[in-house]
């Protein structure tokens, strides 16, 4: 229970790291949704960092560590805004 706990927490803050390296307005909703949003996208980030980690240079075991993640969470960002375009 406590490590999903600490896994938002550490998807959350990626989240605004990435979202305050890429400013600008994005389709994700207000108040506490929002947050639980950028939480997501911070954690997808973590995911899509340690694939292309593993692709690129690290071997099977690697874990994924907090540059990745941000680089991962702009990249599902920059997704999310392409995808979403039109719709804020």
């Amino acid at each position: 229970m406590f490590s999903l706990i600490w896994q938002m927490i550490a998807g959350l803050i990626v989240g605004i790291i990435a979202r305050a390296i890429l400013p600008g307005k994005e389709p994700i909703a207000e108040g506490a949704l929002g947050w639980l949003i950028t939480a997501l996208i911070g954690m997808g980030g973590a995911l899509l960092g340690g694939f292309i980690a593993r692709m690129l240079w690290a071997g099977e075991g690697y874990t994924v560590g907090w540059i990745m993640s941000i680089v991962g969470a702009v990249l599902l960002l920059l997704i999310v805004r392409f995808l979403f375009k039109g719709k804020a």
